[in-house]
């Protein structure tokens, strides 16, 4: 199924909701997703538990900065004000960077940090948050690739044909589209991202939910910086 035209406005918050019901699972099964699969790895090998679960946080940050710097890279050729406008957008077809390996880097980022940040929830949050983010990025692909079909006909759906979804291919799929990448404007519309991978390198690093809550809370601080700037852009170029 589709996502809604209201799934597909508020998305970023109904991503953020399912990552907060996965730390909320903890009310209902408290060990820890990472503390539970290390134990087991060390439970049937000779590894050290405390190397494990150390190394299995160190995993979840790692993912977590990969998945910012895939929507950052795929954020420098579609725009900032394109990838956070609650509108869809089906007027022209990306075929550069990220694109030409694969169809959907933005969501393919949003699933790489849920993975990520999913090693900090409990058990059953792990499976809510990858299974829910999973789910919810497949409608919203859905939504976004039958407007784009309308509107670009045989030439996109050629490139559906050739692109993976979400799996990246490991060489590029299509010849560049000539585009150029503005990274300036994509790390800054992506900032909040590098917020959510800031917070889990803290935790990593400390393993203290405090420094954790701080961090993610300066992304939301920049997700509304960034948000206000771009709308001050757009009241500008009305003008």
């Amino acid at each position: 199924m589709r996502a809604s035209d209201f799934e597909f406005r508020q998305r970023f918050w109904l991503i953020g909701a399912i990552i907060w019901i996965g730390f909320v699972c903890y009310a209902v099964d408290r060990v820890n997703a990472a503390d539970a699969l290390a134990k087991w790895i060390a439970h049937h090998t000779n590894w050290s538990y405390d190397l494990l679960v150390r190394g299995l946080f160190a995993l979840g940050a790692s993912l977590a900065i990969v998945a910012a710097l895939v929507r950052t890279w795929a954020c420098s050729f579609l725009r900032t004000e394109v990838v956070h406008d609650a509108s869809l957008h089906s007027e022209r077809l990306v075929a550069d960077g990220p694109y030409r390996y694969v169809r959907n880097p933005l969501y393919l980022g949003t699933t790489l940090l849920s993975f990520g940040m999913g090693l900090m929830a409990s058990r059953i949050g792990f499976a809510a948050m990858v299974l829910g983010t999973l789910i919810f990025n497949l409608r919203l692909i859905r939504r976004e690739e039958a407007e784009l079909s309308a509107s670009q006909g045989d030439s996109y759906r050629q490139y559906l044909q050739t692109v993976p979804c979400l799996l990246p291919s490991l060489s590029p799929r299509v010849p560049s589209g000539g585009g150029k990448s503005q990274w300036k404007q994509a790390f800054f519309g992506e900032g909040f991202f590098w917020g959510f991978a800031a917070a889990v390198v803290a935790f990593a690093i400390t393993l203290k939910l405090t420094y954790f809550w701080i961090t993610l809370a300066v992304a939301f601080l920049l997700y509304f910086v960034s948000l206000a700037a771009l709308k001050r852009q757009k009241s500008a170029a009305r003008d």
